[in-house]
């Protein structure tokens, strides 16, 4: 639209009466984009062969990549945040929102993420969170549901995130000491736990792969009915890509675990550029939140049960 106003060159694509409303596959093009920190991208694209002149994108790989060849309009800290949020699923809710907390919450016993339950008959306050995978299996024994009302999560969230800001400005040193003391021991843990649950997934698909082998051999020998065998089928195989959605998930965050240390200094200078925090917002949220791990409560069902949250914050992970 730009070109057409001062070339008056046109396309198919300019859309006259809405001339500045751009579509999602731009604004994602935008949030990607590496020129925006500085770096520039070369060879981004092909075509198909020099009779097909359709543009195609290359792989990451077969691109040529040069940092810092201008000024940058964007922090680092800044993309590798937006490009976090993109790895998560945003779905909006039945009022066209999305959650503040959308790919934050996890289950403590399963590990899967949490799901937001909310419609337009239910009051606001009553919004919650429950375990994805107990949501999906109702009615079997498999984890449970580790309910946590919205509004007491974010009265939470923002106890701990002033808290946490306050100590940063105010006892600078002290805050630093207790960190760096902390985060070594809870990394080495969490990694270790990450690590011994992946194992135990690879251990458990190889398992069904043998059972399905097996069962199938039955079926055929006539050891096995075609109803027993779709009906164990079933079930092996909605398991296996429970296994195959979780194991990437987990190899990520055990390679992030791996590859992080504790960087207080950024904390600290994230917690001095939010003095007054008077509300949570999505923003806030994702400024100093990595993720927070849901606990059932003592006992199950019971409202006024004690729950352990557990509140990870990004550069210095938990400081319970």
């Amino acid at each position: 639209m730009y070109r057409y106003c001062k070339e008056s060159v046109t396309s198919r694509k300019i859309d006259k009466e809405e001339p500045y409303s751009w579509c999602s596959h731009t604004i994602v093009d935008i949030l990607c984009n590496e020129v925006y920190l500085g770096h520039t991208i070369n060879c981004r694209t092909t075509t198909v062969s020099y009779k097909d002149k359709r543009r195609i994108d290359r792989p990451p790989e077969e691109q040529y990549r040069f940092e810092n060849t201008h000024e940058a309009i964007i922090d680092k800290d800044t993309f590798d945040m937006v490009q976090k949020v993109r790895e998560s699923k945003r779905r909006k809710n039945v009022t066209g929102e999305v959650s503040k907390y959308s790919g934050l919450l996890f289950c403590a016993d399963c590990g899967n993420k949490m799901y937001f339950v909310q419609g337009r008959t239910i009051k606001k306050s009553l919004f919650s969170f429950v375990c994805s995978r107990n949501r999906k299996h109702m009615g079997e024994d498999i984890c449970t549901p580790h309910t946590v009302r919205e509004q007491a999560l974010d009265e939470l969230v923002l106890e701990q995130i002033r808290e946490a800001t306050y100590e940063a400005r105010t006892n600078t040193d002290a805050f630093v000491s207790y960190i760096s003391k902390k985060s070594s021991s809870d990394s080495k843990k969490e990694l270790k736990a990450k690590t011994k649950e992946l194992g135990k997934l690879k251990k458990r698909n190889e398992e069904l792969n043998s059972l399905f082998k097996r069962l199938y051999e039955d079926n055929v020998l006539g050891k096995v009915t075609n109803e027993q065998f779709r009906m164990l089928s079933d079930g092996y195989n909605t398991e296996q890509k429970e296994i195959a959605q979780r194991m990437p998930e987990l190899q990520s965050e055990i390679e992030y675990l791996a590859a992080t240390q504790t960087n207080t200094e950024k904390f600290i200078s994230l917690a001095r550029s939010y003095t007054n925090i008077a509300e949570l917002t999505p923003e806030i949220v994702r400024a100093f939140i990595s993720k927070i791990v849901v606990h059932e409560r003592t006992q199950k069902w019971a409202k006024n049960a004690d729950q352990q949250i557990d509140i990870y914050f990004n550069y210095i992970g938990s400081i319970a």
